[in-house]
């Protein structure tokens, strides 16, 4: 299997998942005289199975992902951890912007005014160049992943 089939597996795992759990407490309180729609047990069981083989798949992929190299020798997990960094500092910037765009309600001129301490548009630029750098690295990480085999 290769290494992006297992993501794929594991988004699918991680989502039926969800699912067990929401159908789990859905079941468990019932009104006295109902019969719950499906036996909370049974979903249980179905769970933990479910939890067990996305966390040996989730062990697979880590293991993966720390020794595996692409074509130009470069680490996957190298690559993994700087798309991190990257998207953090995305949310960084956007939430920068965000706070500097507040609502600030003046009922009259006596009102407190609010001052901008930076430069959106800067800043707007700055977080342009790392979306199209995180862009990038994505299609190289996503390419390496449909060439690298999963370890098990």
């Amino acid at each position: 299997m290769k290494l992006a089939e297992a993501l794929l597996l594991r988004s699918d795992q991680q989502k039926q998942l969800a699912s067990l759990k929401q159908r789990i407490e859905a079941n468990v309180l019932i009104q006295e005289g109902d019969e719950p729609s499906e036996d909370p047990n049974v979903l249980l069981e179905q769970a933990f199975q479910l939890n067990s083989a996305l966390q040996e798949l989730i062990y697979q992929i880590h293991r993966t992902n720390a020794a595996a190299h692409l074509a130009n020798g470069e680490a996957l997990l190298k690559l993994l951890i700087q798309r991190d960094r990257y998207i953090e500092q995305h949310r960084i910037l956007i939430a920068t912007i965000q706070s500097s765009q507040s609502d600030a309600h003046r009922y009259s001129s006596r009102e407190i005014k609010w001052k901008k301490t930076i430069t959106v548009s800067k800043i707007q630029l700055q977080a342009d160049d790392i979306a199209h750098k995180l862009r990038e690295l994505n299609m190289q990480i996503q390419s390496a992943n449909w060439q690298i085999e999963l370890m098990s």
